[in-house]
């Protein structure tokens, strides 16, 4: 079983925790050294979604109304702090008859946590609720160092550029 996190009356998750625990960890590709899973995060920590203490409620409420927002977070229970988190965001494709395209994107991780597989952990599990919620692929940006990093996943070079404008800093 998962551990849980005290939860404060207002403190509504994101989307459904349960979906978490259901994810099918024996298709996950990476090996963990010492073992970690979502329902095992580490001593003191607790994967869970981005709940509304979390974050301003207005910026919250906003993300939870689309329903394509999975923040997933780690949280250190002893601190009352989250110390990881990434996001899986999901775009429905108009020219694949509105299939759905997973995007992970905002994968941190504290310095003090740094080492903990909590990256991996993140990455693993976003990886999965994409192909759980039937997305057709799923896609990151990444800067070329860490390109080997997310190859462990099955992540590999794509022949398409990233390009961007930058309307404030």
């Amino acid at each position: 079983m998962m551990p849980v996190a005290t939860v404060m009356l207002d403190d509504t998750p994101m989307f459904d925790p349960n979906i978490l625990h259901e994810l099918d960890w024996s298709e996950n590709t990476t090996t963990f050294s010492p073992a970690i899973s979502p329902l095992d995060p580490g001593d003191g920590l607790v994967l869970r979604p981005l709940c509304t203490a979390d974050l301003n409620r207005e910026t919250f409420e906003h993300m939870k109304r689309s329903g394509d927002y999975y923040v997933t977070v780690v949280e250190d229970t002893n601190l009352g702090q989250i110390v990881a988190t990434a996001t899986l965001v999901i775009e429905h494709k108009f020219t694949h008859s509105c299939a759905k395209r997973g995007r992970i994107e905002d994968v941190v991780v504290s310095g003090e946590c740094r080492g903990k597989q909590l990256g991996k952990l993140l990455t693993s599990t976003l990886t999965l609720l994409s192909k759980r919620l039937n997305c057709y692929k799923i896609t990151l940006e990444c800067l070329p160092k860490n390109v080997n990093f997310y190859k462990k996943f099955g992540y590999s070079v794509s022949e398409e550029n990233y390009m961007f404008q930058r309307f404030f800093n």
